[in-house]
C-alpha cells in the first residue's frame, strides 16, 4: 500500500496544473529525500506556480537537495539554473562550492545574483577571486550580494578588498568601500581613511563615510570634523558620528545645532525643492546621533531643537533615550506652550519615558 508521500510524488505528473502544484507543496511539508528527484523535473513544468511550489519544496527538503541543484546549475534551460540557484542561495554547502563559483560567470544575471549570495553562506576563502569581478558587474543587484559576499568571508578576504581599492574602475572602488563597512574589521579604517582625502570620485568619499560609521572605530572621529564642511559630506559625517558611539563627538554634534561652524553656503537636498536645505539635513543627524550617543549633556540642545519644526520629531525621539530624566523639562514645555504640533511630539515622548498620559 503506497504511502502518503508515494501518492504525491506520483500526483505531480497530473494533467491538472493545481494538483502539481498542491503535490509539491505537500511534498515539501513531508520533507522526505525521496521527493527531490520528482521535484527537480518539476522545475521544467510549464506552469509559474507550479515551478514555485517545486522551488519552496526543495528549499523545505533542505540538505537532500543540494547535490541535485548543484548539477541543475548547468542544466541548458535557464529557467532551471535559475531555481537551482534560488534554491542554492538558501540551503547551499561546501559540496557545491564548485559548482556555485563556475556560474559566477554565467550569461543570465539572476544566477549570478543567487550564487553570489550562495558563496556568501558558505564564508569559503576560495570565492574570494572569482567574486571581486562582480565588484563591477553591469547588474546592481549582483554588485550588491557579491559585496554582501564579500563581506561576510571575512578577514581572509580583506586583502583582496584592500586592493580593489586601488582599481581604476570607479564601481570596483565603491563596492569595496561597502564590503570593508560591512566586514566590521579594524584593519580597515587606515585604508578607508586614506580613501576619504584621496579619491577623487565624490560617490566613494560618501560612502566612504557611511564605512566608518559602520566600522565604529573612534579613529575616525577627528577625520569626520575635517570633513565636516565640505558640502554633500557634512550630514553623512554627522550621521557616522552617533554610528561609531565615541561621547567625544558631543560637542561639536551640539555645536552643529547651536549653528557653530556651519558653511558659508548650503546647498539645497536633491528632490526636496528650494526649502529643504542640507543644513538642515545635517541638524537632524546631529540630533539623532546625540539620541545615539545618550550623553545627559546634551538634554538642554535636544529641548531646544523641539522649538524647531525641521528637528522636532527627531528630538522628541531622542529624548525618550534618557528615560525619566526628560519628564521634568518635558512637562515644562506642556505648561508653556499652546503649538499643538509641538504638545503632540512632547505627549508622545512623555508616553514613551512613562509617563501617564492622564496625568498631563
Amino acid at each position: 500500500m503506497a504511502d502518503s508521500v508515494t501518492e504525491q510524488i506520483a500526483a505531480l505528473n497530473d494533467e491538472d496544473w493545481a494538483i502539481r502544484e498542491e503535490a509539491a507543496t505537500a511534498l515539501g511539508g513531508f520533507r522526505d529525500p525521496r521527493a527531490v528527484g520528482p521535484l527537480v523535473c518539476l522545475l521544467r513544468d510549464a506552469d509559474r506556480a507550479v515551478r514555485q511550489a517545486a522551488i519552496g519544496a526543495l528549499t523545505a527538503i533542505g540538505e537532500p537537495s543540494v547535490p541535485v541543484l548543484g548539477l541543475c546549475l548547468s542544466d541548458p534551460q535557464p529557467e532551471v539554473q535559475e531555481a537551482a540557484s534560488s534554491v542554492l542561495a538558501l540551503i547551499a554547502d561546501e559540496r557545491v562550492l564548485i559548482p556555485l563559483i563556475d556560474v559566477l560567470g554565467n550569461q543570465d544575471w539572476i544566477v549570478r545574483m543567487h550564487a553570489a549570495k550562495a558563496l556568501g553562506r558558505l564564508k569559503d576563502a576560495r570565492a574570494i577571486e572569482p567574486l571581486i569581478p562582480l565588484l563591477q558587474d553591469k547588474v546592481k543587484a549582483v554588485r550588491e550580494e557579491a559585496t554582501i559576499a564579500l563581506a561576510e568571508i571575512g578577514d581572509a578576504a580583506l586583502p583582496s578588498l584592500l586592493e580593489a581599492l586601488k582599481h581604476p574602475e570607479w564601481l570596483v572602488r565603491l563596492h569595496a568601500v561597502e564590503a570593508l563597512g560591512k566586514s566590521k574589521s579594524a584593519d580597515a579604517v587606515e585604508p578607508l581613511l586614506w580613501m576619504l582625502f584621496n579619491d577623487p570620485d565624490q560617490a566613494i568619499r560618501e560612502d566612504v563615510i557611511r564605512a566608518l560609521g559602520q566600522l565604529g572605530d573612534g579613529r575616525a572621529l577627528e577625520f569626520l570634523v575635517a570633513v565636516m564642511k565640505e558640502p554633500g559630506l557634512r550630514p553623512l559625517a554627522v550621521d557616522a558620528m552617533g554610528k561609531i558611539g565615541d561621547r567625544r563627538a558631543v560637542q561639536v554634534l551640539v555645536s552643529v545645532l547651536e549653528g557653530g561652524d556651519r558653511p558659508v553656503a548650503s546647498r539645497t537636498v536633491a528632490g526636496c525643492g528650494d526649502s529643504w536645505s542640507e543644513e538642515m539635513e545635517t541638524q537632524g543627524a546631529a540630533v539623532r546621533a546625540l539620541g545615539s550617543l545618550g550623553d545627559e549633556s546634551a538634554i538642554p540642545v535636544l529641548l531646544k531643537a523641539l522649538e524647531q519644526t525641521v528637528t522636532r520629531a527627531d528630538a522628541a525621539a531622542a529624548l525618550t533615550r534618557f528615560g525619566s530624566k526628560v519628564i521634568a523639562p518635558l512637562l515644562t514645555i506642556m505648561t508653556q506652550t499652546s503649538d499643538e504640533n509641538l504638545r503632540f511630539h512632547v505627549k508622545d515622548a512623555l508616553a514613551k519615558v512613562g509617563w501617564r498620559a492622564g496625568r498631563i
